[in-house]
């Protein structure tokens, strides 16, 4: 059953106004919910991105979600444009080159948002994936 449910995304946040920018301005997702405790976006398909009010900013660098896309390169260089900083690695086993890691499978790219939360692109080397 609920292998053919949509699933919603839900991240902290201490300021949801800089989310609600955040998210809304510099990503550019149509807000469908707001209330004082959490704003929720639409994402691709029937998905969705939920923030939520938090009093702890989160400071755990795992990435919290990922957006599938099929061109990491575009994606950042759009959020480059928008003022975005595009997460830059340089660690043993993770290395980024122009934003954008080979992690094998795929080539990714992040991000950190107001929250704290890194948010992944993944863009899948097989299509088939995607």
């Amino acid at each position: 059953m609920l292998a053919k449910s949509p699933i919603d995304v839900m991240l902290t946040a201490t300021d949801l106004a800089a989310a609600k920018r955040f998210y809304g301005d510099m990503i550019g997702l149509e807000v469908l919910i707001e209330t004082e405790e959490l704003v929720t976006f639409r994402c691709g398909g029937d998905s969705r991105l939920v923030l939520t009010r938090s009093t702890v900013r989160t400071d755990e660098q795992q990435t919290k979600a990922s957006w599938r896309v099929a061109d990491v390169a575009d994606e950042i260089t759009d959020l480059r444009a928008r003022g975005d900083k595009v997460a830059e690695y340089d660690e043993p086993g993770l290395r980024t080159i122009d934003g954008v890691a080979d992690v094998g499978f795929a080539l990714v790219a992040w991000f950190v948002d107001p929250g704290g939360n890194t948010i992944g692109l993944l863009q899948f080397k097989d299509q088939g994936l995607a």
